[in-house]
């Protein structure tokens, strides 16, 4: 698709949970464009279940790739982009750091830490002219439930798989609008209107939200 539209694409195997691979990864981006201009760390995986009957195992399979991957790239790639003076990070997160529902503490906590990592890097790099925006959108359809793994009846691949799909904001916007606030130079980004409530709300009433509304949108989704 990139070379019919008149550009040139590179494909580089990598585990980003292999701060190893991830180093290759830079070092073979450098030699084949020169300098990256966008770093997009976008791998990500589920883990659903109550926290205390989760393997640990699962811990840290989640924390490698939603957390340690952003880590490192970040690592790797930021240096480089300072040292020119231009450049912009883009970490995908979700609005699950916000909303941190019930069964799905690994997701929640890995998607929070991207969050924080972003606030923390919007302060580094101020002055820089690199930049980072943090996308923290709500469900849309991706292969994430079908890679998912869960300990618990009530978090099945099947029904979120049934949430994406109703969600109008789909992939191609999500990216769009993600784009456009990387050029904005905006931090955060919230491609969905659900995002935005849920991200409202917490920042205005978080104890109201954490307590009361929670554990009633907890009750209230299909199983």
């Amino acid at each position: 698709m990139v070379k019919a539209a008149g550009a040139d694409a590179h494909v580089v195997s990598c585990d980003v949970a292999k701060a190893s691979d991830v180093e290759k990864l830079h070092a073979e981006s450098k030699r084949l464009l020169g300098g990256v201009d966008l770093m997009i760390n976008n791998a990500g995986v589920a883990v659903g279940g109550p926290v205390g009957e989760i393997p640990l195992s699962d811990w840290d399979w989640i924390m490698g790739i939603n957390l340690w991957g952003v880590i490192y790239g970040c690592h790797y790639f930021l240096p480089e982009m300072k040292a020119r003076g231009v450049g912009h990070v883009l970490n995908v997160a979700s609005i699950a750091a916000f909303a941190c529902a019930g069964e799905m503490g690994p997701y929640n906590v890995t998607k929070a830490a991207v969050v924080a990592l972003s606030d923390t890097l919007a302060s580094e790099l101020a002055g820089t002219n690199v930049g980072v925006t943090v996308l923290c959108p709500f469900f849309f359809k991706t292969n994430i439930a079908k890679s998912s793994r869960s300990c618990s009846p009530n978090v099945s691949a099947n029904q979120i798989e049934k949430i994406m799909g109703r969600t109008k904001v789909q992939a191609s916007e999500v990216a769009q609008i993600a784009l456009t606030a990387c050029n904005r130079g905006d931090l955060y980004c919230f491609p969905h209107r659900e995002a935005k409530a849920i991200a409202f709300l917490k920042r205005s009433m978080p104890e109201t939200m954490a307590k009361r509304l929670n554990p009633r949108l907890a009750r209230s989704v299909p199983r």
